[in-house]
């Protein structure tokens, strides 16, 4: 009994994975057929990186230690191309509901948990695809970046789970506000506070005090942490990639589980 018991968990386990790839590799297919994307999101990292890093680090106006300040700030760019893409990413829910897709799924066997962390792993593909845009800048502007096959695949690992994090708080919002111009106008709001309450591009240690409590629970800190100390050669971190790993997947749980809760009530 004991052993019908394993087998009919890990069939489970194999049965919500499958159909959580399915809806992941059907969000690919848009990838896929709209490369102007990708290009068009590759223009934002690159004016950060090209004119707001190049001047500041000249001047340089932020404390980073004997990191210079490229360095410093291409990990945070790379967190907040993540961010800005995936923050907007609940607008699809919107616009599903509105073809009558977001129906179909709802009418399908398939769990709202596998629905909702499907579309969040296909964040994730949008995230990888900013890295490769953001290394390949920084490696113009002669950041030392580490190339360890070990550190990018962790590099992977955490694009993957800011992504799924912030599109799945995207989600959540989605889900609430239910409308594409709510929803725009509190994208909006959230993206500026998420980026400038966070080690992005300045230390925490020369925030304010309020600001250093509000950096402690943003998310993106954390992420940039991590990206951080894997991306460059002798990369600094404050938390340490394990806990910063940890926070990122805590939170990316509590998220898929209120997105899920909260997922048919979008189209009501």
């Amino acid at each position: 009994m004991q052993r019908l018991g394993i087998i009919n968990y890990l069939g489970v386990i194999v049965n919500f994975t499958n159909k959580t790839l399915t809806i992941a590799e059907l969000e690919a297919r848009k990838l896929q057929h709209d490369f102007t994307e990708l290009i068009t999101r590759a223009v934002q990292p690159a004016l950060w990186l090209l004119i707001f890093g190049e001047v500041l680090a000249s001047i340089r106006a932020i404390p980073t230690g004997n990191l210079p300040y490229l360095d410093f700030m291409a990990p945070g760019i790379l967190a907040q191309s993540v961010l800005f893409i995936a923050i907007f990413y609940g607008i699809a829910i919107i616009w599903e509901r509105d073809l009558g897709i977001v129906h179909k799924f709802l009418a399908t066997p398939t769990p709202r948990s596998a629905l909702v962390l499907g579309k969040a792993l296909s964040a994730g593909e949008r995230g990888l695809a900013q890295a490769v845009i953001v290394y390949a800048l920084a490696f113009g502007l002669g950041v030392h970046i580490n190339w360890n096959i070990i550190s990018l695949l962790l590099v992977v690992v955490v694009i993957i789970l800011g992504s799924a994090l912030f599109s799945t708080f995207s989600l959540i919002i989605a889900c609430l506000v239910k409308t594409r111009e709510r929803f725009m106008g509190i994208g909006q709001i959230l993206t500026m506070p998420l980026f400038f309450a966070s080690n992005a591009i300045y230390p925490i240690s020369i925030m304010p005090k309020w600001l250093q409590v509000a950096s402690q629970v943003n998310p993106l800190t954390y992420m940039t942490d991590a990206l951080r100390a894997l991306m460059l050669v002798n990369g600094p971190t404050v938390y340490g990639v394990p806990f910063d790993l940890l926070f990122l997947v805590v939170t990316n749980v509590v998220n898929v589980a209120i997105a899920a809760k909260l997922y048919p009530r979008v189209v009501i």
